[in-house]
């Protein structure tokens, strides 16, 4: 004979399945912080800052020219 309360199997297992899948979010997180902390590291040096700089925002000096080229990927 099963009594259906709020400590129910049911309501355990959904409650396991909760944190089953907190548990792997939290890997997710601890390592996209692993990539933000490295990212912070390399931009206290001017030389890879220069370098992010120019790479994520396009940035450029004054008497440069940058050329993006684009890749079409989509073949037919």
């Amino acid at each position: 004979m099963y009594f259906f309360d709020d400590n129910s199997i049911r309501i355990h297992q959904e409650l396991n399945k909760d944190i089953d899948k907190l548990e792997t979010s939290i890997g997710f997180y601890q390592k996209e912080i692993a990539k933000d902390k490295n990212i912070i590291e390399n931009q206290k040096d001017s030389e890879k800052l220069e370098r992010f700089a120019r790479e994520k925002y396009y940035m450029k000096k004054k008497n440069e020219d940058i050329y993006l080229i684009e890749y079409d990927t989509i073949t037919d």
